[in-house]
């Protein structure tokens, strides 16, 4: 296993699925998506199929409309599994107003027939990004 080609492999896949939520392209991110995955985040668990996750980019209510990924790292505990970790600055529109969010991400991928999919996302509020 090439550890720094399968890292650069799962950075590009994290951020073509940021960029997939910006651009409104939800069937991109579902090629990228086991079934089920799970979310989580401060509002709670959330298990979906590839039809609620469109149902759920679709909503305009919450709109991300730029982000930054900084601190990415990838570790390895299995050939097939990749878990993620990173900061993100995300920029959003909440029920129509711009708002900011810093948070701390997770990511965990697994190999399925040569693909890489996400199975688990978390997100947690960032009081602070650590130097």
């Amino acid at each position: 296993m090439n550890i720094t080609r399968q890292k650069n492999e799962i950075e590009g896949l994290e951020k073509a699925f940021w960029d997939s939520i910006v651009q409104g392209k939800p069937e991109v991110a579902t090629r990228m998506l086991a079934e089920p995955a799970v979310m989580v985040s401060p509002q709670g668990t959330n298990k979906f199929d590839h039809a609620a996750y469109r149902k759920m980019a679709k909503d305009d209510r919450y709109r991300l409309t730029n982000y930054k990924i900084s601190d990415l790292d990838v570790i390895f505990p299995r050939e097939d599994v990749a878990v993620a970790t990173y900061y993100v600055d995300q920029q959003m529109e909440m029920q129509g107003k711009p708002t900011k969010q810093n948070v701390y991400d997770t990511s965990t991928w697994v190999k399925v027939d040569g693909n890489w999919l996400c199975v688990l996302h978390t997100e947690s509020p960032a009081e602070q990004k650590r130097h």
